[in-house]
């Protein structure tokens, strides 16, 4: 059975969707593991970061993207055609290990999602307790869409929307790991903190039955454009670092930081991650070492596991 792993943060624009999809395509082309992205995202960046727009619009008519499972699960089709196997889109980049679960622009209506559960629990006569019925359907809507394919990849990585929505909140109770991309300044570390914060409280709403199964892998520092350009951030990325140690453990940093790099920027152009499309750039480079300490790091936890 494959890895899940969520890449979160609650503020936007730290790089977690440029984290996920090098990730998941250097695992794929360098290291041949079976890889299955997963966007959870409203603004479908790692979607358009895979795909052309052409094809992903030829999918959304067809409605081979995750809100048709999202769909048939709040509201029941007994008609339904599609799993999640056909929704899955083969080879993508070229890549015969790399594959894309299409997100889409509208996911799911969450006033929609309250009136269901709200009747769910009339129906089971738990109103008093709808806190309960919310949280188990919480708990098990990503969880219920990926069990079908999950020992069908080696890892399934999730790129999440800023922020901290239903689908957020059901990636991180289904996942056994979550990666944290951040920016070296502070609403970055911002978002770090209010993060771990709601990570604990997702934990303790759901210790009482069978409690989350998480933990962090590791923070991956992407630096801004300012950084990689003027140099401004040598003094303030070491305070920065150093105040991220007083929080976490030394294993909970990755080492390997993305350095600003035009040619990952540029690769959002052509549709396709920047270790495709400019493999021997100092952005890519740095995500191929990355990949092999994120290995180094499951293949640690997998045998501490065993032992």
């Amino acid at each position: 059975m494959g890895y899940i792993i969520s890449t979160v943060n609650m503020k936007g624009g730290v790089g977690k969707t440029t984290l996920t999809v090098n990730l998941a395509t250097s695992l794929a082309k360098n290291f041949n593991k079976k890889v299955l992205v997963l966007d959870l995202d409203a603004q479908i960046s790692a979607t358009l970061s895979l795909l052309p727009p052409h094809e992903f619009g030829k999918l959304r008519k067809k409605r081979k993207t995750l809100s048709y499972l999202i769909d048939n699960i709040i509201v029941p089709n007994p008609y339904s055609k599609l799993d999640i196997h056909d929704l899955i889109t083969k080879s993508v980049c070229g890549l015969p290990q790399l594959e894309l679960l299409p997100g889409d622009i509208d996911l799911y209506d969450e006033y929609v999602v309250s009136e269901m559960l709200h009747q769910q629990a009339v129906n089971e006569n738990k109103i008093e307790n709808f806190e309960s019925v919310w949280n188990n359907f919480e708990r098990l809507l990503i969880r219920n869409i990926l069990q079908p394919v999950i020992e069908d990849y080696d890892f399934i990585i999730m790129d999440c929307a800023p922020g901290y929505n239903l689908l957020t909140r059901s990636a991180i109770a289904a996942s056994h790991f979550y990666l944290l991309p951040a920016r070296p300044e502070p609403l970055s570390l911002v978002g770090i903190q209010l993060l771990e914060r709601r990570v604990k409280k997702l934990k303790e709403n759901h210790q009482d039955n069978n409690p989350l199964d998480l933990r962090l892998l590791g923070i991956v520092f992407i630096l801004s454009e300012a950084g990689g350009i003027f140099g401004r951030y040598d003094k303030y990325y070491d305070q920065v670092i150093r105040r991220v140690k007083q929080d976490f453990s030394i294993d909970q940093l990755f080492t390997t930081d993305i350095p600003m790099d035009v040619n990952v920027a540029k690769a959002i152009d052509l549709f396709m991650p920047a270790v495709l499309t400019s493999p021997n750039s100092s952005g890519s480079k740095a995500f191929s070492k990355l990949t092999e300490e994120f290995l180094g790091k499951i293949n640690a936890f997998t045998q501490n596991n065993r032992g």
